[in-house]
């Protein structure tokens, strides 16, 4: 294939716009954490926890940024595996993808269980026994069957969540700057949370913005990726910051005992608009953690895709179909792997590995840049940041502090499962 050649990576066919790619980036971060997050932040930063936020916005853009240029010089399926391959070569782009296939692995696991005991509150029983198993299997078969009949329909179930996600939300935003509007702001006697309180805070608020990475991955369906992936995170991590600010604003004014709520944005619509609002509120974390759920398919899939592609996995995970132009292998595999991931409770990864594993791999992204821009930074259409390598020296400096907060034990899970890893890829490549 050609590198400009604008229709197909490969096989696969480039039919994702700058809008899907922006769903992709929302339904990444927005998955489950924005339903509970506003009541942990405000135990630690009070009334000003809406400009918390805004901070760790600001903290997770430099890393976004060098994602971007990134971006803009590799088009090919893989995002960041395809990024630090192109310059540390194979093995260290197996261990970025395979580290962000099983940490989004066991999210969607953990995710699938919170949507079923969400379910919980409509149904008494759906949580338990036969019906736990059959709603789990169910919503696991049904988008992995919806992934590998095409991505455009896999695009078109996570869009649909998307809007039933974010109606909600948006509901309860706009009914409470309509109803607490004298409220909303902080009031001057509000006393100012300690540096500590504070740094806690912005610890777990900054991990409520990570995600976006995986609308990377799909590249090479992106109609025109040096174009639109950076369009795409941009615009999809402003979208973001203004909208947990306004439902921190919300909830801080609808709730004095904020901090003590359970569920803090059902509790605020309950506040504002009654019974009601509640269940839509409630009816919009289904639809959040769908949307979450639809998009790890996509990312998922192509991830082993990527890899089996490189050589490092089982090459029947590389094919396309023929008649859905998909990687209906991985789909299919990534469907199995989280349905009895899901179904045995098996998370005692991803507690470790959200948090330090994907730390590592932007760490591996941002020292790839350099040689990146010696590469193809002379290329017409890529996105060059300005001021040299301040913005991407920046972002290292904000992920090696991120990296100090880890628990031993989440260091000792990685260092365990990149070691995993390691044998997997070299016993694949010894039997190739």
């Amino acid at each position: 294939m050609s590198p400009d050649d604008p229709d197909r990576d490969g096989q696969l066919v480039r039919r994702f716009s700058v809008i899907g790619l922006w769903v992709l980036v929302v339904n990444g971060i927005l998955g489950a954490g924005i339903f509970g997050l506003p009541s942990k932040v405000a135990a630690e930063t009070g009334a000003y926890s809406p400009l918390l936020f805004v901070a760790c916005g600001l903290l997770i853009l430099p890393i976004v940024l060098s994602f971007a240029e990134a971006a803009s010089y590799v088009r090919t399926t893989g995002g960041p595996i395809a990024y630090v391959s192109t310059v540390f070569g194979p093995f260290a782009a197996f261990q970025t993808g395979w580290s962000l296939y099983v940490a989004r692995a066991t999210a969607f696991s953990a995710n699938v269980n919170l949507l079923v005991d969400s379910l919980g509150w409509l149904w008494e029983d759906a949580s338990s026994g036969a019906p736990r198993v059959a709603l789990i299997g169910g919503i696991c078969g049904f988008l992995t069957i919806v992934n590998v009949v095409g991505s455009k329909q896999g695009m078109r179930t996570a869009g649909i969540l998307t809007v039933l996600k974010l109606v909600p939300i948006l509901v309860l935003v706009v009914a409470g700057l309509v109803v607490l509007s004298p409220a909303i702001l902080p009031p001057s006697s509000a006393p100012m949370p300690s540096l500590a309180s504070a740094g806690s805070a912005a610890l777990l608020a900054t991990y409520a913005f990570v995600g976006w990475e995986i609308a990377l991955i799909p590249a090479g369906e992106a109609r025109d990726p040096r174009r639109d992936l950076p369009r795409a995170l941009l615009l999809g991590l402003l979208c973001v910051v203004v909208l947990y600010v306004l439902i921190q604003m919300v909830c801080v004014a609808a709730l004095p005992d904020l901090a003590s709520s359970q569920r803090p944005l059902v509790d605020a619509a309950d506040a504002i608009l009654g019974p009601a609002g509640a269940s839509l509120l409630l009816f919009g974390t289904v639809a959040s953690i769908g949307g979450n759920l639809a998009v790890s398919v996509i990312a998922g899939s192509r991830t082993t895709y990527a890899l089996a592609q490189a050589g490092s996995l089982p090459a029947f995970l590389g094919r396309v179909h023929p008649r859905f132009g998909t990687p209906a292998a991985s789909v299919i595999a990534f469907g199995a792997l989280v349905t009895a991931l899901a179904l045995s409770g098996s998370f005692v990864w991803l507690a470790g590995l959200s948090v330090l594993t994907r730390v590592l791999v932007f760490l591996l992204v941002i020292a790839a840049l350099p040689r990146l821009r010696r590469r193809f930074g002379a290329e017409s259409g890529t996105f060059r940041l300005p001021g040299g390598y301040a913005i991407p020296f920046l972002a290292a400096v904000v992920c090696v502090g991120l990296t100090f907060q880890a628990k031993s034990g989440a260091v000792w899970t990685t260092l365990a499962f990149l070691g995993v890893g390691s044998v997997l890829y070299f016993a694949a490549r010894r039997k190739r």
